[in-house]
């Protein structure tokens, strides 16, 4: 039987129509490639080791992307360049998502490599001298953990008052040692250290740099609050590709992982 060309034009009109009139939810939910991006360093490699096998189980293919600062991850999420983030703690991404007008939204916490106080010039703090440099992270919220982990050491006492999530360098209202601190970009800090006296450096950034977490003079002893979590955007937050994504965050084989290869993570009670 002969089909005529305009009969065969519309039919392939209509397969074309059919095709493209698919609701964006559906191509979401059913997609199999992700970019996931994440800070140089441990965050990588977290998600290297101990998540990407997974998700290639599933049959994902999934590409890691590095950034070196903590404005672009979101910003790239938020454009749709990322479909997962991994690099920032639940505080963070919600003032960054507030003060950008960005949908973003938490879908689990994961591990971090605990915030420390390195030195090459001094062996612990009590080698600490009067007016020593101290740098520190500049982003508010780790400026504040700083801030809080330099009073938990007796060094410095801020406000009482003042929320510790949201302590500046105007909150202080004791620096008996006049202790000069110098808040720096945080991928910079690991540099500082030939020249500061000590450096208050987070831990992915610190292990990228070649640092060890037993090289630390102190280790922060961090609350849930600081641990990492993967970001989505909001209209993702329930496609089954993120919930495989969480769920792989939360599977013996990731917390084996994290005991051979990352030892002295803080995690969730999960992955404990």
């Amino acid at each position: 039987m002969m089909i005529s060309p305009r009969r065969a034009f519309l039919s392939s009109l209509v397969a074309v129509l059919a095709a493209t009139s698919l609701p964006a939810w559906a191509a979401a939910a059913d997609k199999k490639n992700l970019v996931i991006g994440a800070t140089a360093g441990s965050n990588v490699d977290v998600l290297k080791l101990g998540i990407v096998p997974q998700l290639a189980r599933q049959g994902y293919s999934v590409k890691v992307v590095e950034f070196n600062d903590y404005v672009q991850p979101n910003l790239a999420l938020a454009q749709g360049s990322l479909d997962v983030n991994y690099f920032q703690h639940i505080i963070y991404l919600k003032k960054f998502a507030t003060d950008q007008k960005l949908d973003l939204t938490e879908i689990v916490q994961g591990p971090i490599a605990p915030l420390g106080i390195y030195s090459q010039k001094r062996k612990s703090l009590k080698d600490l001298q009067d007016s020593d440099r101290i740098t520190l992270p500049n982003d508010p919220s780790n400026l504040a953990r700083a801030l809080v982990l330099l009073q938990d050491q007796g060094l410095i006492k801020v406000k009482a008052d003042v929320d510790p999530l949201r302590v500046t360098e105007k909150d202080i209202t004791e620096n008996p040692r006049k202790l000069r601190l110098q808040p720096i970009e945080a991928a910079q800090l690991p540099r500082t250290l030939g020249d500061a006296e000590y450096a208050i450096i987070n831990g992915n950034f610190a292990i990228s740099s070649g640092l060890k977490l037993t090289e630390a003079v102190v280790l922060e002893q961090t609350p849930d609050h600081y641990l990492l979590v993967a970001a989505v955007r909001t209209a993702d937050r329930d496609t089954p590709w993120a919930r495989d994504v969480a769920a792989a965050f939360k599977t013996d084989f990731f917390k084996q992982v994290l005991e051979k290869d990352f030892p002295g993570y803080a995690r969730p009670a999960f992955l404990k």
